[in-house]
């Protein structure tokens, strides 16, 4: 097991090393070459091929990234010598990966490093001639085989022999990982689509169902009474039921084929986008002790949660700012034993990575037990940078802020573990990346924590699910301290609002917020019950009423959609079984909206819909006909709409929609469609609304990703009463608009 991991990593590094090396003899090739870009591939070069320990490699690296700090600078300029010297270390490189058989590579030539050595003024090896056009390298010819019975007749030749003990190596492909999102709702709305043919197939079956049932009937009448015209109409029904059965059945089976095959492509697609946490950073840990060995410094490493599923791509993104971070607080962190022993800490410095979900967010951290963040001199270090005046004060989270910043670092030499500055700058840029934040604090007693905060992109998740203003949500459980069930009548009260009773000794009584009421919705509690539950989050806890609870499920978590919603209150989107999307919500968010809620539960909200909800008794009843193949989309802008007072009817696209209006199921006041959607798009729909009387001036408000000055005068003159952009959207807007049409 351990060699076929070993492979599979080895694998994975012979992609990343070609993308690093390629970047880097692009920028020696540009006219103005990234700097800060060159060295942060050599660094990460050397990381990664610690990680898969080759130390041939690492060595290489460790020079180039030296050299690339002084160009970048200004110690020294890149000349033709230099330039030589990197193209020299990365074919070393290149050709000494190439060569790698079963984990081994060949013997790594001194004429890279040593000529790199020169350049820098540092040691090179005894065997390496003065600076002399190195020799050509090339991996040594394979060993010869052990005898093997019976001996192979005839002998191949070694270039056509396959490999011996050994099994093909794992191929690895770089999917983009926006490519993987969009397979993620493509699947989601491939199933709504499905729904949508099985109620057609049932309808099939239930006219095939009448069909028969009218032949029965038929052939029941006294055939002695019964006409020409009747026998006639008989023999017809007859086979219009047959055909018509028959047919129900080529449907079902058609509709159970895509079905299925649709669940295969979910599967994957989830496979492809979720991996543990293990199979990306369970390497770092071996490192970092490999690391500590070298340096002569003992280390107690622990790593929880590597078997938490996260998105691949998110793990590659962290992968390197958590390396930089262990081997920062390796540097920083240490201190030797009879300090700690006189601190009162054990002998050995503690680190530990953290993996977590806490709410509706991915938490990545690295924690030592050292004596922490020296503000001093980080302040003296910021000052001497010109980032703080020389008299200016500034407070600890200040202070701990401007550690981020490109080349600031606190130690008083450059070593191999830590002082050019770039660790932190990586971890800051990863998680801008990732839509993250990332912060530096101290722990208590003692000690220094860095923690990434990311959003949960795709995810397989435990969701608690509840109803509240007509809704069902999900919550991560993850973030639920406790359910809570009790009569109201017990609760105290407190400038208005119901308090929970803390069961911890020492903690407070929670005020109780409605999750209806911080949605924006209208509650239908149980009578006399208080049905709550109490959160956990970063801003503290939180109890939050909801109307019931459903379920407790594991569900796959996508990503947010892109229009409408509160972005502070909604994690991502769920499909339940029978492709029922709810909301996710985010714990924190829930949290820091309760504790801003006012006297009655109720959040100051940058929406009051009040100004556009409908009248009682004059539309509160208004239709509103939603068109959008998204099923995201369509979800968050039923959920809008109906919190404003409208009833609302979706269709999945232009066709649909064109069906029911001209069916006349209900009356529809206003159309709301995208643009972009299969079979009918927006124009079409438009096109053939404005085409028939019945529905030439029915209101109808496109709303799609394409922004483009044509795209809106095009639906302009095709008569739409207003056109607006996704990417600009506001949910005040929206309802403004509709309730000016309306």
């Amino acid at each position: 097991m351990a060699t076929d991991i070993r492979q599979l990593l080895l694998a994975a590094f012979d992609i990343e090393h070609r993308e690093h090396v390629g970047a880097i003899r692009a920028a020696l090739r540009a006219d103005a070459p990234d700097w800060n870009d060159v060295f942060r591939r050599a660094h990460s070069l050397k990381g990664a091929s610690r990680a898969v320990d080759l130390p041939a490699v690492e060595a290489v690296s460790h020079r180039l990234e030296t050299l690339f700090e002084r160009v970048r600078t200004g110690g020294m300029a890149l000349d033709r010598e230099a330039a030589s010297a990197v193209e020299l270390a990365l074919d070393r490189i290149e050709t000494y990966v190439a060569g790698l058989s079963g984990g081994a590579g060949p013997d790594m030539p001194d004429d890279a490093i040593d000529a790199l050595g020169r350049l820098l003024g540092q040691p090179v090896s005894a065997a390496s001639p003065a600076p002399a056009p190195p020799a050509a390298f090339a991996p040594p010819p394979p060993p010869t085989p052990a005898p093997v019975e019976p001996p192979p007749t005839p002998k191949k030749p070694p270039a056509e022999r396959p490999a011996e003990a050994s099994e093909p190596a794992a191929a690895f492909l770089r999917v983009p990982a926006e490519t993987v999102t969009a397979l993620l709702r493509a699947s989601a709305d491939l199933s709504t689509s499905l729904a949508a043919k099985a109620s057609a197939a049932e309808g099939l079956g239930r006219i095939a169902a009448t069909l028969r049932d009218l032949h029965a009937k038929a052939e029941a009448l006294d055939s002695a009474k019964a006409g020409p015209g009747q026998r006639v109409l008989a023999a017809g029904l007859a086979a219009l039921a047959r055909e018509a059965a028959d047919h129900a059945r080529r449907q079902a089976a058609a509709l159970g084929a895509v079905e299925g095959a649709a669940t295969r492509v979910r599967t994957e697609t989830e496979r492809l986008a979720l991996v543990p946490a293990e199979t990306v950073l369970g390497p770092l840990a071996r490192t970092i002790r490999d690391t500590a060995r070298e340096q002569g410094r003992e280390v107690d490493l622990e790593v929880t949660g590597l078997d938490v599923p996260v998105e691949r791509a998110t793990l590659q993104a962290l992968k390197d700012p958590l390396l930089h971070a262990l081997r920062n607080a390796l540097s920083h962190a240490w201190q030797p034993p009879e300090i700690r022993r006189a601190a009162g800490k054990p002998e050995t410095l503690a680190l530990i990575l953290e993996v977590a979900l806490r709410g509706g967010r991915l938490r990545v951290a690295v924690h030592d037990d050292g004596p922490g963040p020296d503000l001093a001199r980080i302040a003296e270090t910021a000052r001497a940078r010109g980032l703080l005046g020389p008299d200016e004060a500034a407070d600890p989270e200040t202070l701990l802020r401007l550690v981020f910043e490109p080349g600031f670092s606190t130690a008083e030499a450059i070593d191999t573990l830590s002082g050019r500055g770039y660790g932190l700058s990586v971890a800051a840029d990863a998680a801008r990346s990732l839509q993250g934040s990332v912060r530096l604090e101290p722990r208590s007693p003692e000690g220094t924590s860095l923690v990434f905060s990311l959003p949960l992109s795709a995810a397989r998740r435990s969701l608690l699910l509840v109803e509240a203003g007509g809704h069902t949500c999900a919550l991560p459980s993850s973030a639920v301290e406790r359910l809570v069930r009790l009569p109201r009548a017990d609760l105290p009260l407190a400038m208005g609002r119901l308090l929970l009773p803390s069961e911890v000794e020492g903690e407070d009584a929670l005020p109780v917020s409605d999750l209806a009421t911080l949605l924006g919705a209208a509650g239908d509690p149980e009578a006399g019950q208080l049905v709550a539950i109490v959160l956990r989050s970063e801003h503290g806890r939180a109890a939050i009423a909801v109307d019931r609870f459903n379920d407790v499920r594991s569900l796959l978590v996508l990503p947010a959609p892109e229009v409408g919603g509160d972005s502070a209150l909604i994690a991502g989107t769920a499909i339940l079984p029978g492709d029922r999307p709810v909301l996710v919500l985010d714990a924190d968010g829930l949290a820091e909206r309760a504790g801003l809620a006012g006297t009655q539960g109720q959040a100051p909200r940058s929406d009051p819909n009040t100004a556009t909800k409908p009248r009682a008794g004059e539309q509160a009843r208004t239709t509103i006909l939603v068109v959008d193949d998204s099923i995201t989309t369509r979800t968050l802008e039923k959920g809008i709409l109906e919190a404003a007072g409208y009833r609302v009817v979706v269709c999945v696209d232009g066709q649909d929609a064109l069906d029911r209006l001209r069916a006349e199921v209900e009356p529809v006041a206003l159309v709301l469609a995208d643009v972009e959607m299969p079979r009918l798009d927006g124009f079409g729909l438009l096109k053939a609304l404005r085409a028939d009387d019945r529905f030439a001036r029915l209101p109808t408000v496109l709303m799609t990703s394409r922004g483009d000055p044509e795209d809106v005068a095009r639906g302009l003159e095709l008569g739409a009463d207003a056109y607006l952009t996704k990417q600009s959207f506001d949910q005040r807007k929206l309802l403004d608009t509709i309730g000016q049409l309306l």
